[in-house]
């Protein structure tokens, strides 16, 4: 069933991992998806298993860091397929490791301006253009690590905190104008952002945490993201839900 025939739907960071199970998602569903990333050969990888699916998609390289990125992707968005209904904003980055007493100023920096400020960034420039295009629904991926801490992380931890928050005032000063804004705080997912950047020992000690017993995976997460973007979840606003294997109950 092609719940989202004629809307028009940007993923950013959907070069890989939860973003691109998000934007593969969507074109199935019959949107026409912009994917983005800063990765190129991702993005385009992305863009070839929807085309190849018969599904509609472009790639338009973004650094979610820099505004006027999010100012030209949302121009072209609109000048390709006239609207935008649909956003996940999905790109971050996991930073350095370290405590916060010796963690690099300059890795606080990055951590912030891609996933807290670049969220921010979106927002500043899709509202709008979802204005314009009669309403529409945003789902920013946080983390379980916007509802909780952990040590080592604290760039990171502040910044997915930061997007919880950034969700939930946006989604009041929005919410009566028929847009929709929420947050989804995965666990911890079997992407390359973790599989790249840890041992297998680590792996199965990060699995040992969540009491269903494994990670999770990026479509589990899409399936959510999913449902929050369409009209099924049409009295949902400024809401944060975890898809965890329980993490968060503990």
């Amino acid at each position: 069933m092609n719940t989202l025939e004629k809307k028009v739907a940007l993923v950013t960071g959907s070069g890989s991992g939860i973003g691109k199970a998000v934007a593969i998602l969507y074109a199935g569903k019959g949107a026409s998806t912009i994917v983005s990333d800063i990765d190129e050969d991702g993005g385009m990888e992305t863009v070839s298993i929807i085309k190849e699916s018969g599904g509609e998609a472009i790639f338009i390289k973004a650094d979610t860091s820099n505004p006027e990125d999010h100012k030209y992707m949302v121009a072209q968005i609109l000048k390709t397929y006239g609207a935008l209904h649909i956003t996940c904003n999905n790109a971050g980055i996991g930073g350095p490791l370290g405590p916060t007493g010796e963690y690099p100023i300059e890795g606080w920096d990055k951590v912030i301006s891609v996933n807290l400020s670049g969220v921010f960034y979106g927002l500043h420039y899709q509202i709008p253009a979802m204005l314009k295009s009669g309403g529409g629904s945003i789902v920013n991926i946080a983390s379980i690590l916007g509802m909780v801490g952990t040590k080592g992380s604290p760039a990171y931890v502040a910044a997915k905190h930061g997007v919880v928050g950034l969700t939930k005032a946006a989604a009041l000063e929005y919410a009566d104008k028929n847009i929709r804004i929420n947050a989804v705080g995965p666990g911890y997912i079997l992407t390359p952002l973790l599989t790249k950047a840890l041992d297998e020992d680590t792996l199965k000690l990060l699995a040992s945490m969540h009491p269903i017993g494994r990670l999770g995976t990026s479509e589990e997460v899409a399936e959510l993201v999913y449902w929050l973007s369409i009209s099924n979840s049409s009295f949902v606003t400024g809401s944060y839900y975890t898809v965890d294997g329980g993490y968060t109950a503990q």
